[in-house]
């Protein structure tokens, strides 16, 4: 009896012990069950962190593309804004100045090959005159040509103000000038006179030219309605009809 009993409170015993070790590593707010939850967690952490930082990094990406794309706007605009604004100079140049720079030298009449034609058919009431520069180097022609077709006398012809072109007329070699010149209204009865040359003066002591009229018998001149028109790059309706 008494060896039995002794066994049974050894198993008793032992089984206590380890019932009590089950509940221990089950119920210990500190022990494997709170590990087994964070251990849990842990990586669903890392994974909000790493979402975050992947926003945090996609949104400065987003920034320093929309700040370059920007730049690169501006820049474009900045850059267009200056291939227009250079566009519009050098248009500005070549309708001021022609071919050349405003503040060329004047031309002179030695540089100048100077002729004249009659406008049109008859009855001949106008002349064209040409002035083309042959000089070797760019000219400015200013002014209006001062004409004598007869003595000096009867004075130079009187110009045209509405034929003045807005700016000088700058020649490069090779180019040319021109000026209308009403001789007469082609009227049987006015009072006009024969002219076989005449004199073509630049202003400003440019130097003075002979030009043959044109026509084996010269042109017929009316001095009380003769009229010039300032040098032009070209003759232009209504400027230099008079």
């Amino acid at each position: 009896m008494r060896t039995y009993r002794s066994r049974i409170a050894t198993f008793t015993a032992v089984t206590t012990a380890a019932l009590a070790l089950t509940l221990t590593a089950c119920d210990d707010g500190t022990g494997a069950t709170t590990s087994g939850a964070a251990s849990a967690t842990s990586p669903s952490a890392s994974a909000s962190a790493v979402e975050q930082s992947g926003d945090k990094d996609q949104g400065s990406a987003n920034q320093s593309g929309d700040a370059d794309q920007g730049n690169v706007e501006q820049s474009g605009d900045a850059d267009q804004g200056n291939v227009e604004q250079n566009g519009d100079a050098d248009q500005g140049k070549q309708v001021v100045g022609g071919t050349g720079s405003a503040t060329a030298p004047l031309c002179t009449t030695k540089g100048l090959r100077i002729s004249a034609e009659t406008q049109d058919g008859p009855p001949y009431t106008h002349l064209v005159l040409t002035a083309k520069n042959t000089s070797g180097r760019t000219c400015r022609m200013t002014s209006f040509p001062e004409i004598r077709f007869l003595d000096n006398a009867r004075g130079t012809v009187p110009s045209v103000a509405k034929s003045k072109p807005a700016t000088s007329v700058v020649l490069e070699p090779g180019f040319s000038a021109y000026a209308a010149v009403r001789i007469s209204d082609g009227g049987r009865k006015e009072d006009t006179e024969t002219v076989r040359d005449f004199s073509v003066t630049l202003p400003n002591g440019t130097g003075m030219a002979i030009v043959q009229a044109p026509g084996a018998e010269g042109i017929s001149v009316d001095p009380a309605r003769w009229a010039t028109g300032y040098w032009t790059h070209e003759l232009r309706n209504g400027a230099d009809e008079f």
